[in-house]
């Protein structure tokens, strides 16, 4: 965090940690579990309200409690990092990318002209993702600000809004043997 105040840095490290716990939560909700339910499936049986301070930011992860709550929730650690960062809209220069191609064809063009190319480019990509979901590393996301004639920080800004919903996180291992 080179260059930034101490209030910068720790605003910064507040809003990383509120953007965690926030990812965090949604993928608890798109399970369809309650707190109380996410904490029982845990081994160090935290409490609940412990729970909610790390999804309200309110606490800070460490990274073996963000590893057993990532595997509780089946969901790799670095998807809920990455898409929580990129729904914040928080160091989006070096983070992959996930777009979510059919919301971004969607889009009523809020975007304006600077975007249009990225309409072409979602509807190539959906042949390549079937899911729906592009991964995109920061790269190419520098390439494709080239080609469409802006930043890669207005690039990744507005790609940032077509984070996918929680609900398409599977378990990279069993997609198809998640518990209920």
């Amino acid at each position: 965090m080179t260059g930034l105040t101490e209030v910068e840095a720790e605003s910064l490290e507040t809003a990383v940690t509120k953007a965690v716990g926030e990812e965090l939560r949604r993928v608890r909700e798109a399970r369809g579990w309650s707190r109380a339910q996410f904490v029982k499936r845990l081994p160090s049986r935290i409490g609940d309200r412990t729970l909610l301070a790390y999804e309200h930011g309110i606490r800070q992860l460490t990274l073996c409690r963000l590893t057993e709550l990532t595997v509780g929730l089946e969901v790799d650690p670095a998807t809920i990092v990455t898409r929580g960062l990129q729904r914040a809209r928080l160091h989006l220069d070096h983070l992959t990318m996930h777009v979510d191609l059919s919301a971004l064809l969607n889009h009523d063009g809020a975007g304006g002209v600077k975007f249009r190319p990225m309409i072409q480019w979602a509807r190539n990509a959906l042949n390549e993702n079937p899911d729906g979901v592009a991964e995109i590393d920061a790269n190419v996301v520098r390439n494709l600000a080239l080609f469409a004639g802006c930043s890669h920080q207005e690039l990744a800004k507005y790609l940032s809004q077509f984070t996918p919903p929680p609900g398409d996180i599977e378990d990279a291992e069993n997609p198809d043997q998640r518990p209920q």
